[in-house]
């Protein structure tokens, strides 16, 4: 009876089910590989899973948790190729895309067993295989599209992971205790009880995997909100601290322009006169340079210059500084110093110097203020809802600069606009005036 029960349930549902729930994430994550791969690999997975699971449908109870295992390593293995993303990230998106599966499977042949008598022929049993899949994946799409804006979510440490791990074993093992063990408090001992215990028991586990990840998310926004206002506060402070610097500079620079105005005047040899020019000259590279309209973008790229020279990278500046002056001295330090910083970091490292090319604009275009700052870039960049991807490593502590780009945008109701064309990187942002 055991045996006929665990037949009753088409592996070939299993494996459309795995193989789908695996492929939502294709749409939602970055991906390793482009369509055709994507497409030529989900079609080997599948038929490699429907011919394992009907392979080893009939074996015996001790052997079926092993090629359970087997199947499910199989799905890390598919999620790992279509999916860029770390190994940890892969294994904690396994964990979910094998309960969405067990739950899309369980909850659709509990509908088809319920109405079997009901349903002519296999067209009909197709279309609820159909409709059942897709309304499930369209709800995982919804539930996921706002935990998966920023795939820093995904970037989870073994203790986080830990507990998701927990969560979808002990449903999997509570919703198939009745195919494996029949003599226990909590198996069912009909047909129809041991469907609805497994169907039941993996919505509830769907439903406590999704409130862990809505946890994670909350604490993951609150790292992100504390990261970019302590961001914020290190560009202002930055900024004063270099302001202090300039104006003590141009105290100095004003005062020793009036000496040497005093000594030139004087009766002195011809060597002291080309002495006291050379000074002159040399306190010319004191003198401040960028003349934008706004005093505070001022600092912010006098600040940049000298890595710039130093570095040859060639900066050219087109703005009207008076169209920031609504702005908070906070909002364009974090602003400009983020964009401006990161428009160098991405031509310091080109090899020819003629391609380090850095542009700076701040027109009016309406009721807007359009900020724009352009490089150079010989490398693609992959842009993922709406915000370029870090190159960097570690992803959790880097990528903030972007995005206090936005989030200071929206304080004043304006939007960021990133975009790559012929090899030039372009940060667009538009305030209202």
């Amino acid at each position: 009876m055991q045996q006929e029960i665990y037949r009753d349930i088409p592996r070939i549902y299993t494996a459309i089910a795995e193989c789908l729930a695996c492929a939502i994430y294709y749409w939602l994550l970055p991906r390793r590989r482009r369509f055709p791969a994507f497409a030529a690999a989900t079609a080997v997975f599948l038929f490699l899973d429907i011919f394992w699971l009907d392979l080893t449908g009939g074996v015996n109870t001790v052997f079926w948790f092993p090629c359970m295992f087997i199947a499910i390593g199989g799905m890390y293995v598919y999620l790992f190729f279509i999916l860029k993303i770390s190994a940890a990230s892969c294994f904690y998106t396994l964990l979910k895309t094998f309960m969405i599966a067990e739950f899309m499977a369980a909850f659709e042949w509990q509908l088809e067993f319920f109405y079997g008598s009901s349903l002519a022929g296999k067209w009909t049993a197709f279309l609820l295989v159909a409709a059942v899949y897709a309304a499930v994946a369209a709800a995982v799409i919804l539930l996921e599209k706002g935990m998966t804006r920023d795939t820093g979510i995904y970037d989870l440490s073994a203790r986080e992971i830990l507990p998701a791990a927990l969560i979808v074993v002990s449903a999997f093992l509570m919703s198939n205790l009745s195919f494996v063990l029949r003599n226990t408090p909590f198996s069912g001992g009909m047909v129809t009880d041991i469907f609805t215990i497994r169907t039941l028991v993996d919505a509830i586990g769907l439903a406590c995997l999704y409130g862990f990840q809505s946890h994670l998310y909350e604490q993951h926004a609150e790292r992100e909100l504390s990261k970019i206002n302590a961001m914020l506060k290190a560009q202002y402070d930055h900024y004063r601290n270099y302001q202090e610097t300039i104006n003590l500079i141009n105290i100095k620079y004003h005062d020793l322009k009036h000496q040497l105005a005093g000594l030139t005047a004087e009766s002195d040899p011809q060597k002291r006169k080309e002495w006291l020019a050379s000074m002159n000259s040399e306190l010319e590279s004191y003198r401040p340079q960028t003349q934008t309209g706004n005093q505070v973008l001022d600092g912010i790229i006098d600040q940049k210059l000298p890595l710039m020279r130093q570095n040859k990278i060639r900066f050219t500046c087109v703005t009207d500084g008076a169209l920031l002056s609504f702005m908070h001295v906070t909002d364009i330090c974090t602003i400009f110093g983020n964009a401006l910083d990161n428009a160098i970091e991405s031509v310091i490292v080109l090899p020819d110097p003629d391609k380090r090319i850095v542009h700076l604009s701040v027109s009016a275009r309406k009721q807007f203020v359009c900020i724009e700052v352009d490089n150079y870039c010989d490398h693609p960049v992959k842009i993922v809802n709406g915000f370029p991807v870090t190159t960097k490593g570690d992803v959790r502590n880097h990528g903030f600069g972007v995005k206090s780009i936005a989030y200071t945008a929206e304080k004043y109701g304006g939007n960021v606009h990133f975009d790559v064309q012929d090899k030039n990187f372009e940060l667009k942002v538009l305030i209202p005036r």
